[in-house]
């Protein structure tokens, strides 16, 4: 069963960043999306059939993540998701013409290692324990703040975009603010999953319903959709969706840790690597820039000197030229 978690982990991976590819292709080529007018964005969506096409990966993206659930903890989970972010990477420079920087490509890698710390904290004993369920009191507890954090993070963003001669936003807040949402989205996915049985369908439907789970997960569809197509419009997917990946990675591990009563590690070495791995997560989000760098003017191109001129035809016989002689006094 493990072996099957980390297959669908992998085809997630594919699924999820294709989707955000075609998206992005989708977006540059439909009219500026405003989160303010949402019937009007999601009027514009619909009538783009590439725009369908990545939203139909990211949905199946979504049913393979809930495989994964069902049979990895929900931290070497997340562990095995942000190994998608290299794909990304390659899909977004060779079908979208985007290229990072060299800082950013070094955030990217500092990041992957951070999770990696994360990830390997999971050995040893109780490393392959999967939690079903939270208890409600504790899942709101986490998931209402996060949301209002995740909209009042988005609106800032939006209002500092807004003032007049500013430099373009990186995306840096936009993808924090859609990854606090996707990380509560998260967090119901993995409760949705331990509630799903073969057994009895008709119980595990009721449960399902009766849960907070599918509420906070047609909250977080809506709105996320709203927010995401319209930052990731305005934005390079290459840094947006990383910098959303990475947030919610690490709000899931940190939050279903506790929300699900998964036990930290015992051993002191392994508790270093899962607090430093989140630590060393949040730094680099801090240090990635806030705005992109304006582009280099292009430089002015001095006229070409013009080789053997050639000379200006004598005027014909015959024809009237101004009289440059001076004129003799009287």
């Amino acid at each position: 069963m493990l072996w099957w978690g980390v297959a669908a982990a992998l085809l997630a991976n594919v699924l999820y960043s294709t989707g955000f590819v075609l998206e992005k292709r989708a977006l540059s080529a439909l009219p500026a999306l405003n989160t303010r007018r949402p019937a009007r964005l999601v009027r514009h969506l619909l009538s783009s059939p590439l725009w369908l096409a990545g939203s139909l990966a990211l949905a199946a993206g979504f049913a393979a993540q809930l495989a994964v659930y069902r049979t990895l903890p929900i931290a070497a989970a997340q562990g095995i998701f942000v190994s998608g972010l290299v794909l990304l990477l390659l899909l977004s420079s060779v079908f979208l013409g985007e290229r990072t920087t060299g800082r950013e490509r070094r955030s990217i890698l500092a990041i992957l290692l951070a999770l990696g710390m994360v990830v390997g904290s999971l050995q040893g004993s109780g490393a392959g324990t999967v939690t079903r369920t939270a208890p409600t009191g504790t899942l709101l507890a986490i998931a209402l703040p996060s949301l209002a954090a995740g909209l009042w993070l988005y609106g800032s963003a939006e209002r500092r975009a807004k003032r007049r001669h500013r430099q373009p936003t990186s995306g840096v807040p936009y993808g924090a603010a859609v990854g606090l949402l996707y990380g509560v989205s998260s967090l119901a996915i993995k409760g949705v999953s331990g509630l799903l049985s073969a057994h009895d369908p008709a119980g595990a439907v009721r449960d399902v319903f009766t849960s907070p789970y599918p509420y906070l997960l047609l909250f977080t569809g809506a709105v996320g959709l709203v927010l995401s197509q319209t930052a990731l419009q305005r934005c390079r997917a290459s840094l947006i969706v990383p910098v959303c990946t990475t947030v919610t990675c690490v709000f899931t591990v940190a939050c279903g840790t506790v929300a699900f009563g998964e036990p930290l590690p015992a051993d002191p070495l392994r508790l270093g690597l899962r607090l430093g791995g989140t630590a060393v997560a949040v730094l680099v989000l801090l240090a990635l820039p806030r705005q992109d760098a304006p582009p280099e003017p292009e430089p002015e191109l001095e006229p070409e000197p013009v080789l053997n001129p050639e000379p200006e035809p004598a005027p014909e016989l015959g024809t009237d030229t101004p009289d440059t002689r001076p004129t003799p006094r009287s």
